[in-house]
Order: C-alpha cells, then sequence, then structure tokens
C-alpha cells in the first residue's frame, strides 16, 4: 500500500460525527466542506457553517487548523463560544517511573474555548498539542438563532 494510500485511510479515523444526550463530536480532520456533506450533521449546524463559519475561512480549512490557531476576538471565536463548543486535545507530559526514569507520553484533556485561545502559539507547540475532537452542546446548537 502506498503511503498516500496509508496517510489517507490513517487521516479518515478522525473524521466522525458521533451524538449523545447533550453533545455532537466531530473529528477534528474533517473540513468545512466535508461536513456539509455529512449526513449525520445536523441542518442547523450545516446552516451555521454556511452562514458563519464559510465567509471567515475557506471551505478546505480543517477543523483541526481552524481551532489550533484560533484567535479571541474574532467572528469564528464568538460563534463558537455560543455553541458552547470544547476541544478535545493530546498534550506531551513528562511520566516518571518507579525507577526514576523520564519518558514522554501524550495525556488527553478537555478543553474550553478560553484555554485553549489562552494557551498562545509557542505554548501549543512546545506541548506538542494535537486537536482531535470538536464537542458542540446540543443546548448551544439549540439556543444559537440562525
Amino acid at each position: 500500500m502506498s503511503e498516500e494510500k496509508t496517510a489517507q485511510l490513517q487521516d479518515n479515523d478522525f473524521k466522525y460525527v458521533m451524538m449523545d444526550t447533550g453533545n455532537i463530536y466531530l473529528g477534528a480532520r474533517f473540513t468545512f466542506g466535508e461536513l456539509l456533506e455529512q449526513e449525520m450533521v445536523p441542518f442547523k449546524l450545516k446552516t451555521i457553517i454556511r452562514r458563519y463559519f464559510l465567509p471567515e475561512t475557506t471551505e478546505d480549512t480543517s477543523l483541526e487548523s481552524q481551532f489550533y490557531y484560533l484567535e479571541k476576538g474574532t467572528i469564528l471565536y464568538d460563534t463558537f463560544k455560543q455553541l458552547r463548543i470544547k476541544v478535545k486535545v493530546n498534550v506531551q507530559a513528562e511520566k516518571k517511573s518507579f525507577f526514576g526514569k523520564t519518558t514522554c507520553k501524550y495525556e488527553e484533556k478537555i478543553m474550553s474555548l478560553d484555554e485553549l485561545t489562552d494557551c498562545n502559539l509557542a505554548r501549543k507547540k512546545a506541548s506538542g498539542m494535537i486537536i482531535r475532537e470538536i464537542i458542540i452542546s446540543k443546548l448551544g446548537l439549540m439556543t444559537f438563532s440562525v
């Protein structure tokens, strides 16, 4: 199997839409254009993407990239805040073993938008931050007027 095909298959592992009673979970490798094509994405969320997100970004922008570089004070930040979005990330953490040896492992965190944007780009890079999942509150989606 070619490297490109393997990378594409691995990328698809992080493109999913799941829901429970309180939240919608989106894999962070989706682009905004791909979300518009997904059957499982609620119509209201697709409308918000078209009306609020796409005038500020492109269909080819991935959720991972959009949230990694997100800054406070933008219309996208305000819209995400209104939707009560949280972000699941992996960051490097040093772990000490019983024998005193230090190893680096990734640990999973769920961050609010404020926590994510308070972390500047240099700190994100230094921590090896990887954005894995976007969590949208169904209550936030329900109360959002389009």
